[in-house]
């Protein structure tokens, strides 16, 4: 079905009430009791009028009229809320208060709330940050680290970022808007897969170029890794690091075709590939075999950028394939400037159900696994790391950097600053808010100043909402943040801190053989520097073991 078949659906009501209108006071010569349906008609078609003229709200320009529905139905309170518009059920990936943060911080508004948390404080699974009686004042940091230090060109970026979201996947002004917010705030804005577009270029936003499986922005014809193409994109002043991506949250392990008829010239152009032409992303990469491989890849990407760093993300799967990547560093003395850590619960515009749910380790448990590696094998320091999953708060940042991580990203919590509504049809290109779609019709609707200036808010009200909470702690720095700063509620007698909860190697650890962890007890020994083998225990009582 194309766009167009849609669009009187999404004007129907505003159409509707100007004919009603006009009937009516045709009608009117004949009975002025035809006044009591002109002039409420004539408000309504006013009202639309004014939807699609006002920039603030691009649900009510892509549906005139209609919106307001949905506006009041949240209007009404905090209960219709919730069975309504902001149910927490298993299709709803965000909870309610989780949302109405990230729209108040987007708009600039306040965040206070009247007669106490929402949260059953007393309910176990409850964390929160044990405050100081020294506090310190964070109220205007911008909390930076430095990524690549041994490179010729290292990158200052702050502790909160843009994840992955590629355009294709979001419409070229959902592109510009994060990007625009982006340049203003001074933090990065992730390219995703899908390469750097024309859209990525105009705000003048620092950019992580992400290389996928599918090369798009570096590819020959033959859909193979072209180092000239690389060097084009990679030398661009915007771009400040470079990031392979192994796999990602949302469906590891997946790879995909783009239909030719979504190709379009624009999408095209940014990934080096034929309009109208089928594009398949394949599941693994053909530019490396083996963890050697790998990092001798990452290593070349850095000769020919420039010196920029480079780094790779990746959702945790088998342990040991991990571990052979941590081994090759050993052997060789070669390790990329940053990991990113992607969670299990990362979002993506489509994925099968099984994969969202029930494939690649969760955010936190992949974190713990990277940091404990690296810092029981005394490589942490010489590797920034990064983590992305579901983060959208001050708090959601503080408890993943106690874990280990130098930085976050965030995905939905910036789409929500664009307008998101979560309708949950980011595959079917219709969606309300002109985020999460390629109709141009649809997309145009977004206003690009208002929605930059609430991607900047976001990013500054949720980073000084973080230094609030670790001024009240008494912290002089987000690199305190450790394992001990975070508690959480195990049963209504009981609590932990997370030193307690998770278990924390020593630095060394691993080179001495003295972990006491068993999945590293399990695996380490097995793991090959020269492949991502399947080590022979996980063979030996497997149900078919290959003889």
């Amino acid at each position: 079905m194309t766009t167009q078949t849609w669009i009187p659906v999404r004007y129907g009501a505003y159409v509707t009430c100007i004919l009603a209108s006009c009937i009516a006071l045709a009608l009117t010569t004949l009975s002025v009791w035809w006044l009591a349906i002109a002039l409420p008609a004539l408000a309504l078609s006013a009202l639309g009028t004014w939807d699609l003229l006002q920039p603030r709200h691009t649900v009510s320009r892509n549906y005139p009229v209609l919106a307001h529905f949905r506006y009041f139905l949240e209007s009404i309170g905090p209960e219709i809320r919730q069975y309504f518009i902001f149910s927490d059920t298993e299709g709803r990936p965000f909870s309610r208060e989780q949302r109405r943060i990230v729209y108040q911080r987007a708009k600039n508004t306040l965040d206070k709330r009247p007669f106490g948390s929402l949260l059953d404080m007393d309910h176990p699974g409850y964390e929160w940050i044990n405050h100081s009686l020294t506090p310190v004042d964070h109220s205007h940091t911008d909390f930076r680290i430095t990524i690549g230090s041994r490179c010729a060109q290292p990158y200052s970026t702050s502790i909160f970022n843009i994840s992955a979201m590629s355009f294709g996947s979001l419409s070229a002004n959902a592109i510009r808007a994060l990007n625009h917010g982006a340049a203003r705030g001074g933090f990065y804005h992730d390219t995703g897969e899908g390469s750097i577009s024309r859209y990525h270029l105009e705000g003048g936003g620092d950019l992580v170029w992400e290389i996928g499986s599918g090369y798009f922005g570096c590819r020959d014809e033959q859909g193979r890794f072209s180092e000239t193409r690389f060097v084009e994109n990679a030398t661009r002043d915007a771009v400040k690091m470079i990031e392979v991506k192994l796999s990602q949250g949302a469906k590891p392990g997946h790879g995909g075709i783009l239909p030719g008829a979504k190709v379009t010239q624009e999408i095209a152009e940014a990934r080096g590939v034929t309009a109208g032409e089928d594009v398949v992303s394949p599941p693994s990469h053909s530019a490396f075999n083996t963890p050697i491989e790998l990092l001798e890849f990452l290593d070349r990407l850095r000769e020919l950028s420039g010196g920029k760093p480079v780094g790779f993300k990746l959702a945790i799967g088998h342990p040991w394939e991990w571990f052979a990547i941590v081994k090759a560093m050993l052997e060789t003395g070669r390790h990329p400037d940053f990991i990113m850590v992607d969670g299990g619960e990362g979002g993506t515009g489509a994925a099968p159900l099984e994969f969202i749910n029930r494939l690649g380790m969760p955010m936190l448990d992949a974190l713990l696994m990277v940091h404990n590696t690296l810092v029981g094998t005394n490589l942490r320091d010489a590797i920034a790391v990064g983590s992305a999953g579901k983060i959208t708060s001050g708090f959601h940042l503080a408890k993943t950097l106690a874990l280990g991580a130098d930085w976050c990203n965030a995905g939905r919590g910036y789409m929500f600053a664009l307008g998101c509504i979560q309708a949950l049809n980011c595959h079917t290109g219709r969606c309300p808010s002109g985020v999460a779609t390629q109709d141009p019709q649809r997309g145009s609707k977004l206003d690009v100043p208002l929605k930059s200036e609430r991607v900047f808010h976001y990013h500054r009200n949720t980073v000084q909402a973080l230094g609030n909470l670790i001024g009240a702690a008494g912290l002089q720095d987000a690199s305190e943040l450790g394992p001990d700063h975070i508690i959480q509620q195990s049963s209504q007698t009981e609590f932990r801190t997370y030193r307690d909860i998770y278990p924390f190697l020593e630095p060394g650890a691993l080179l001495q053989g003295i972990t006491g962890y068993e999945l590293f007890d399990h695996y380490w020994e097995e793991a090959s520097a020269r492949e991502f083998g399947v080590p022979s225990s996980v063979i030996r009582f497997s149900r078919n073991p290959v003889r």
